[in-house]
């Protein structure tokens, strides 16, 4: 088929299917760009699943862009617990407050003021100002780079610079201007339940006489990528300080590294894991716990977080001491184990507290 007529094929059948395949979801049919732009952000890196529950509680939580701007850093961060990617939620903050500050609290209209916004690509800035305001822009993420090259048969990287413009610009071909939003949850909705990336329903698909990757037998070959990760393993000792009053030790992670502005246990990063003795002669151990005897010191089992880039293994050291002295780092914070459920916390600390198998006197 002639590459035009291709193109408003795919367009047509895909429109077909999504009339009768449609998902349910809160912010579908949305026009408030404020919401549009917290389900986008919550939803990066993040399944549909996971996700819900998140945006129905910041929307209740925050209504409106104000009421967001406005938040505590801690009980945005909080709110965002178990999330992950934390860069999404400062950057929310962020833009929160700078909307309120130059824009009296309106969301920009316009894709380029959009695109400027801290923490919005391409794709986000492409949903809100289709869903939002109608403009033709074509989103382009994971599902709709599995589309496109399996109907289209593009064996262009698509984590590569030439495969990103190429798809780029076959999405902003096939897309319906009449009504852009329709056609962009079309395309989304198409990839996440219908050409998944393992199993898709290519039986009945409206687009199978055209699809090139099925027509070649060939779907689980598409999308081609190229860069293997390599991720880093990085060991952290958490030294959790407990004295008589059944209080710890806790801080802030302020510096640029992963998660940023949540809080954790005083923390040793290391080679690998360490011996109890390589852990006493420790600059942050002694300055904690040297100038007294610790009572008694006993480690967790490891536990381990995977990140994009990197994994994470902790392990825990519970030390008894007489009595804190936080002078030593004024970052320290001194709380009750009752208090810890207030604090944002990585995923590897939460799933170390949420252990029931443990000897924390957590209440």
């Amino acid at each position: 088929m002639e590459s035009k007529k291709k193109e408003r094929y795919f367009t047509k059948g895909l429109l077909e299917w999504y009339k009768t395949a449609e998902r349910p979801m809160p912010w579908k049919g949305e026009r408030d760009p404020y919401l549009i732009w917290l389900s986008e952000i919550i939803l990066q890196q993040t399944r549909v699943e996971q996700g819900l529950p998140y945006f129905e509680r910041f929307k209740a939580k925050y209504p409106t862009i104000i009421d967001l701007a406005n938040a505590p850093e801690d009980e945005l961060m909080k709110l965002w617990e178990g999330l992950g990617y934390y860069s999404r939620a400062r950057n929310l903050h962020a833009t929160a407050k700078l909307i309120a500050d130059k824009y009296d609290g309106v969301f920009p209209k316009d894709y380029a003021s959009i695109l400027a916004l801290k923490g919005v690509g391409p794709y986000t800035a492409a949903a809100i100002t289709s869903f939002a305001y109608g403009l033709p822009y074509a989103v382009v993420d994971g599902n709709v780079y599995r589309v496109l090259s399996r109907y289209f048969g593009i064996d262009t990287a698509i984590d590569s610079t030439e495969g990103k413009k190429e798809f780029t610009k076959i999405a902003q071909r096939v897309l319906d201007l009449s009504d852009p939003g329709a056609y962009n949850q079309a395309i989304m909705d198409f990839g996440a339940t219908y050409c998944t990336p393992k199993n898709p329903i290519c039986s009945t698909c409206k687009l199978q006489n055209e699809c090139e990757a099925f027509q070649e037998d060939a779907v689980g070959k598409y999308p081609y990528k190229t860069k293997k990760l390599k991720k880093r393993m990085r060991y952290f000792q958490y030294l959790i300080v407990e004295d008589d009053d059944k209080s710890v030790l806790i801080e802030k992670r302020l510096a640029k590294d992963i998660w940023q502005q949540l809080y954790q246990f005083p923390l040793i990063e290391s080679e690998g894991l360490m011996e109890e003795k390589e852990l006493r002669e420790q600059n942050l151990f002694i300055d904690l716990c040297g100038s007294r005897a610790a009572l008694s010191i006993r480690p967790s089992k490891p536990f381990s977080q995977t990140l994009s880039h990197q994994k994470i293994i902790a392990v825990f050291w519970k030390i008894k001491i007489s009595r804190h002295s936080v002078q030593t780092k004024s970052s320290l914070k001194q709380v009750s184990y009752a208090m810890l459920k207030n604090y944002a916390f990585p995923k590897v600390i939460d799933l170390f507290l949420q252990d029931k198998t443990l000897y924390l006197d957590i209440r």
